[in-house]
C-alpha cells in the first residue's frame, strides 16, 4: 500500500508513535512517507514530506492545507495522527472522487478555555463524520468518538524500546542516587515526563509538600523538559520541597532501576509511555486514575483519584513498606509482559488500512 503517516506539531509521543509506525509499515514492504512539520519528521525512518500544521488555527493554515493535497496525491491511506492533522486529512481529501482511506489515531482530550474548546469541538465532528476509521489511545476518545458517530476502536501504543543497560551495578546505583541528591536512607521517587500541563505538576507539588510535612524520608525526582520546567523549578525553590529538577536525560533505564518508585501525576493519559516504562523495568508504580491508565497499569499499580492527599498518602504508604513495593515490582514484569507490542501494532493497522481501504 501507499500510505502517508500525517502529523501535526508535536513535543511529545505523537511524533515518536507516527514515526515508529512508519518505520513498521515500511520494514512489512509498504511504500510509506511521513508528513509534518519539520521538527516532527526528522529523524524519519522514510521519506518525509514537510506540512506545517500547526496545534492552533492560524492565517497560513488554508496555504498548508493546499500543500497538503499535493501530498496526498496518490496514497492509498492517509493515517493522521491528533486532532489537527485528522481534520486536515478529512478537508484535504472529501472533495476527491477517488480519495484515499482516512485513518486519524486521537492522542490527547482536548484541553484549553472556551475557544479552544469550542475548535476542537468542531474538528471532532469534522473528523467523527469525516474519517473512515478513527482510532483513541483510551476507552473514553473512543466511546467520545463513538457519541460523534465515528467508527473507532482503540489505538495500540507501546513504549518505544530503549537501549537496554543490562544490571545496575550497587555502587554505580549509589553514584547515580548520590548525583542526584539523595542522602543515605531517603528513597528515589522517581517520575519521567514532558513538562506540560496535562503533567499535573502543580498536583505533583502539592502532594511533595504534603510529604514533606510528614516527614517522609524521599527525594522526588523529576526527569523532562517543556513549557513547565520553569514554573515547576521556582516553585520547588519558593516553598523548599523535596523534589530534584532534573532537566532533560538520557539515562532513563538507568534512572528506573535505581528508583524505589516510580509516580505519574497526570490529570489525564492515554497510554503512558513513561508508565509503560515503568512496568517493562519492574518499578512499583503510583499513577493517577485518569484516561487511559487503568487501562495500561491493570492491577499492577497503585491508582489514586487526581488529587493531593491520595497521592501523598499512597507515596508515603509505599516508601515506607518494602513487602508492599515488592510485590508491586512483581506484578509489574507481569503487566509489562501483557502489553502491546511493536508487532501487535503492525498487524491492527494492518488489518485497519485493509478494512478501509476495501470499503
Amino acid at each position: 500500500m501507499r500510505i502517508v503517516q500525517l502529523t501535526s506539531t508535536s513535543a511529545g509521543g505523537v511524533a515518536r508513535h507516527a514515526r515508529q509506525v512508519a518505520g513498521l509499515l515500511a520494514g512489512a514492504g509498504d511504500q510509506v512517507l511521513l508528513a509534518g512539520p519539520a521538527d516532527v519528521v526528522a529523524d524519519s525512518p522514510v521519506p518525509t514530506a514537510v506540512v506545517d500544521i500547526a496545534d492552533r488555527p492560524r492565517p497560513s493554515d488554508l496555504a498548508a492545507l493546499r500543500h497538503l493535497r499535493h501530498v496526498l496525491a496518490g496514497a492509498d491511506v492517509v493515517h493522521a495522527h491528533g486532532l489537527r492533522a485528522g481534520a486536515a486529512a478529512v478537508l484535504a481529501t472529501r472533495a476527491w472522487r477517488d480519495r484515499p482511506a482516512v485513518v486519524v489515531t486521537l492522542h490527547n482530550l482536548p484541553v484549553g478555555g472556551p475557544k479552544v474548546q469550542a475548535v476542537a469541538a468542531v474538528l471532532e465532528r469534522v473528523v467523527a463524520r469525516g474519517a473512515d476509521l478513527v482510532l483513541g489511545v483510551s476507552g473514553d476518545l473512543v466511546a467520545r468518538a463513538t457519541r460523534l458517530g465515528a467508527r473507532s476502536e482503540r489505538a495500540l501504543v507501546p513504549a518505544p524500546a530503549r537501549r537496554a543497560q543490562g544490571a545496575v551495578d550497587p555502587g554505580a546505583r549509589d553514584a547515580l542516587r548520590a548525583d542526584l541528591g539523595l542522602a543515605p536512607g531517603e528513597r528515589l521517587v522517581l517520575t519521567v515526563g514532558r513538562l506540560a500541563p496535562q503533567k499535573g505538576l502543580g498536583l505533583l507539588c502539592d502532594a511533595a509538600a504534603e510529604l514533606a510535612r510528614s516527614g517522609a524520608p524521599l527525594r522526588w525526582v523529576v526527569v523532562g523538559d517543556g513549557p513547565g520546567e520553569a514554573g515547576l523549578r521556582r516553585r520547588v525553590v519558593d516553598e523548599g520541597l523535596p523534589v530534584v529538577v532534573a532537566g532533560r536525560r538520557e539515562d532513563v533505564p538507568a534512572l528506573l532501576a535505581a528508583a524505589d518508585l516510580v509516580v505519574s501525576t497526570s490529570t489525564w493519559e492515554g497510554q503512558p509511555l513513561a508508565v509503560q516504562e515503568a512496568l517493562q523495568a519492574g518499578r512499583a508504580v503510583v499513577a493517577t486514575d485518569v484516561g487511559g491508565t487503568r487501562e495500561v497499569t491493570g492491577d499492577a499499580a497503585v491508582l489514586v483519584a487526581p488529587e493531593a492527599g491520595p497521592l501523598a498518602a499512597a507515596v508515603a504508604r509505599l516508601v515506607a513498606d518494602d513487602d508492599a513495593r515488592e510485590k508491586l515490582q512483581r506484578a509489574a514484569l507481569a503487566r509489562a509482559a501483557e502489553l502491546p507490542t511493536p508487532v501487535d501494532v503492525l498487524a491492527q493497522l494492518r488489518r485497519c488500512y485493509s478494512a478501509v481501504h476495501s470499503d
